[in-house]
């Protein structure tokens, strides 16, 4: 019974988003599918959790920025939180500063010439409660998959040597 579903995924065809790309390595592109459907969910995860606790109008990457902000309780450069997050375009993450500034989340306190950022107490009081959602609404329902954490941990150490991959493969293609 086992070895027959075993040979069902095995001999299944490749689930991809753009068939015209798999011609050397279809494994690839069933990554490339996965990690779009994921980050699109995770996006929107993010977005409907914010939203439960009381912010409707933060964007993922706003979320983001405030999670990476209050980060063991330290205090971030604008450049640092882009750095963790690979975000290249930093006029986004300026501009999710300026709006959790503007909504009370976050501070930005000048220090020489850096700004560094830390949550307000409201801030600190949001990303708690999010915690709170996300082990009523996510973890709890993780555990009934049956998908072991060492798994998982193993799988995100995967997603960053590939990230890795993607960000070479960027250098090399702007470079023709």
């Amino acid at each position: 019974m086992i070895e027959s579903s075993q040979t069902v995924v095995s001999s299944r065809e490749p689930i991809v988003s753009s068939e015209h790309l798999s011609h050397k390595a279809h494994e690839l592109s069933e990554f490339e599918f996965g990690v779009i459907i994921s980050s699109h969910a995770f996006n929107r995860w993010m977005v409907r959790c914010m939203a439960a606790t009381g912010y409707p109008e933060l964007s993922a990457l706003d979320v983001l920025v405030l999670h990476r902000v209050n980060h063991r309780g330290r205090a971030k450069r604008q450049s640092d939180i882009c750095l963790v997050l690979n975000v290249e375009d930093t006029h986004t993450v300026t501009y999710a500063l300026k709006k959790l500034t503007k909504l009370g989340l976050v501070i930005g306190e000048k220090q020489g010439k850096e700004t560094y950022f830390s949550t307000t107490e409201q801030g600190g009081g949001v990303c708690s409660r999010y915690a709170e959602i996300r082990e009523t609404c996510l973890i709890d329902s993780l555990a009934s998959m049956g998908i072991e954490r060492a798994e998982i941990s193993r799988v995100a150490g995967i997603l960053r040597a590939m990230s890795g991959l993607y960000d070479q493969a960027a250098r090399a293609a702007a470079s023709l």
